[in-house]
Order: structure tokens, then sequence, then C-alpha cells
């Protein structure tokens, strides 16, 4: 009999574990990522902020953007929204980014949501340097449950990390294959 409690007792306690895995974290705990990625862009400030601040444009540097539509063919301005189609390591789906900040040339923010959740806020710092402009591409996203958390840590953020990289990288050829304007 003592063994079966013991038994009981260890299943109940690992169901217990499981469930809380799931449980949605509170906001106050922070369990943010930020994935941050830098290039030098020989291009003027004004110029790059005009095109990753154009929704049109992330298909063909950024390999996560699928499709955009909505307000796409032109810079977004404060308050505008787009929608975009994604596959982020290797999840598809459809986030709405509104745009929160914008300060022409230098920084460009929007807040993503997917099915009226937060989904992230992606940044765009922008500074002027001799050879043209030190683009930042900053992503920051939280953790709603601990398995979330567990697995962004196991397998997503150096997915997410290198999938940025490669989108800044290919923005930079991009750009810079591009005419001077």
């Amino acid at each position: 009999m003592k063994n079966r409690t013991r038994f009981l007792t260890a299943i109940l306690a690992v169901l217990v574990f499981i469930a809380l895995l799931f449980v949605p974290l509170p906001q106050r705990i922070a369990l943010d990522t930020r994935i941050v990625t830098v290039a030098s862009i020989q291009r003027s400030p004004t110029v790059v902020f005009g095109y990753v601040t154009t929704p049109a444009h992330w298909p063909a540097w950024h390999p996560s953007s699928l499709a955009v539509s909505g307000s796409v063919d032109h810079p977004l301005d404060l308050g505008e929204q787009v929608t975009e189609e994604f596959r982020v390591a290797g999840r598809r789906g459809r986030v709405v980014w509104t745009v929160a900040e914008r300060e022409p040339p230098g920084k460009w923010s929007i807040e993503g949501t997917i099915d009226g959740r937060p989904a992230g806020t992606v940044t765009y710092s922008l500074t002027l340097t001799e050879s043209g402009t030190r683009f930042e591409r900053e992503f920051t996203y939280r953790a709603p449950s601990l398995w979330f958390a567990i697995f962004n840590w196991l397998v997503l953020r150096a997915r997410i990390q290198s999938e940025s990289d490669t989108a800044v990288s290919q923005l930079k050829g991009l750009l810079e294959a591009s005419p001077q304007q």
C-alpha cells in the first residue's frame, strides 16, 4: 500500500508540474527575449529608414516575412497598421503590426499582436556614420508560459537570432547593391 501511495503521489506531482508549465505567466514576471542585429550600411539613414519602414519591402530582405497586406506602399506613420504573414523558426502565422514610435530617420518601432495577444516589438535604430548608417534591429518578445520560456531557451532563440542575422545581412546587400540615391 505504501508503494502505491508513493507512486500515485509521484504521478500527481508530475502532472501538477506539467500543468504549471502551461499556466500563463503573470505580467510582473519578465521573461523577455531580446534579439539584436547590427549592420553598417553604406547608405544614408534617410534612405535606409524609408526602405525598412515600407512594409512592401519586408519580404525582399527578411526571410521570415512571407507577405504583407494593408498600408504597405509607403513608410508607415505613427498608429498605422499592417498585417504580415510570417514563418519564424518554422512556425507560420499572421501578425498585425502597429507603429508605436516614429522619429525619422533615427528610430521606428512597431508592436505586434497575434489573435489579439501581444507578440513582440521590433525597433529599428539608425545612426549616421562616416560611411553611411549604423542600423540596429531589435526584436523583443515575452514568454507567455514557463513551457515557452524553456522551449525558447533551448530552441527558438537561436533560430530567431539566425533569421534576424540573415535578414539584416540581406538588407545591407540589397541597399548597397542599389544605385545611390
